[in-house]
């Protein structure tokens, strides 16, 4: 079965193997390997992201479409859990209505986008998506009686998911064995379902047809392929993934608002991740998400401790002062990009090759 999943895409590098294991690994036993909030916060927020990575790796690493839309769709699966709880009865339902209808919504907006736009040449196609996304986030913003406006929804999730609900006596590993345990495996099970299934897909001949429009959309044209239908059909799938991710993260803050689900930083987080890990590679998607919000969440602690460490020597305390952070981040980006071109993936892939052979 998993052979069948990934054919056609395997590792083809023992390094990249082993990193994609350790990060599976890691993400699987979290609660155990690494106890408190904050770890598990941030293992959470790795599962959903590269959930979110790999759906928009699907339109821009293989169909070649740069949308600036994504977080939109995101978002409208996280409002769309936070609404049907905030008005239907506590309970499973709630949430399985919520986040099939912020699929269904995202694939139709998605339907919408790419039949008027995807005709139009690529960076009139990004600028339609990004004026769409800010008429929606500020839309969102102003109904403030739907969607409680800039202070966002907190809402009740299924009981047996929240910290309150306890299968079990004691901790096992040092994890308590509550509802947030199996909220967190919820999030983890969910996102690893919409990567293996993404990976099924551009592995699938649809898959194949997106890569070649994506190398010469005339000549797949040419030979009898219907481009515009094809991208629209990526743009859908693509926009029912993201608000399925979003749906995930919404269960697991149990709150959303525009700057969690819809916030234009985030659409560049997930640009950055797919560039970093490799775009037209799902395993990219991955290794870029965790890479991303590991620094996001530690990289101030790290500077902090080398600060403390080099307060004996001129003008390297300033430096790493961990205010300076966002500076730091940006340059270890802009060298990942440059001594990474094709990104860790194809960089991994490249280093497995023998001298001499392309």
């Amino acid at each position: 079965m998993l052979t069948r999943i990934l054919s056609g895409d395997m590792p083809r590098s023992r390094a990249l193997s082993l990193v994609l294991l350790v990060i599976f690994l890691c993400l699987a036993f979290a609660p155990f390997l690494f106890p408190g909030t904050r770890s598990l916060e941030t293992a959470a927020r790795i599962s959903v992201f590269i959930a979110l990575a790999a759906s928009y790796d699907l339109m821009l690493g293989y169909a070649g479409i740069v949308s600036f839309a994504h977080t939109m769709f995101f978002g409208m699966g996280a409002y769309g859990v936070a609404l049907a709880c905030e008005n239907m009865e506590r309970g499973f339902l709630p949430v399985v209505v919520g986040t099939l209808a912020g699929a269904l919504l995202a694939a139709a907006v998605a339907l919408v986008i790419g039949l008027f736009s995807l005709r139009v040449r690529a960076i009139f196609f990004a600028m339609i998506t990004l004026a769409v996304a800010s008429a929606v986030a500020v839309l969102v913003s102003q109904l403030s009686a739907i969607t409680g406006g800039e202070d966002g929804l907190s809402f009740s999730i299924p009981r047996e998911l929240t910290p309150a609900f306890r299968f079990a006596e004691g901790k096992l590993l040092g994890a308590s064995l509550n509802g947030k345990l199996l909220n967190y495996y919820l999030v983890f099970g969910g996102s690893l379902v919409i990567f293996l299934g993404l990976l099924r897909v551009v592995n699938s001949p649809f898959g194949r047809v997106l890569q070649a429009i994506r190398e010469n959309d005339f000549r797949a044209e040419a030979i009898g392929y219907r481009v515009v239908a094809f991208r629209t059909l990526a743009t859908c799938l693509s926009a029912a993934c993201a608000a399925l991710a979003g749906s995930l993260f919404a269960i697991w803050l149990r709150y959303v608002g525009p700057g969690t689900a819809m916030g234009f930083e985030i659409m560049i987080d997930v640009l950055l991740m797919v560039v970093i890990g490799g775009m037209g590679t799902l395993y990219g998607a991955a290794i870029g998400a965790t890479l991303l919000v590991l620094a996001q969440t530690y990289l101030q602690e790290v500077m902090a401790g080398a600060a403390e460490t080099t307060a004996g020597l001129p003008l390297l305390p300033d430096l790493l002062n961990p205010d300076r952070w966002l500076l730091w981040l940006g340059l270890l980006f802009i060298a990942s990009i440059y001594f990474f071109p094709s990104g860790v993936v194809g960089r991994l892939r490249q280093a497995r090759r023998p001298a001499g052979r392309t």
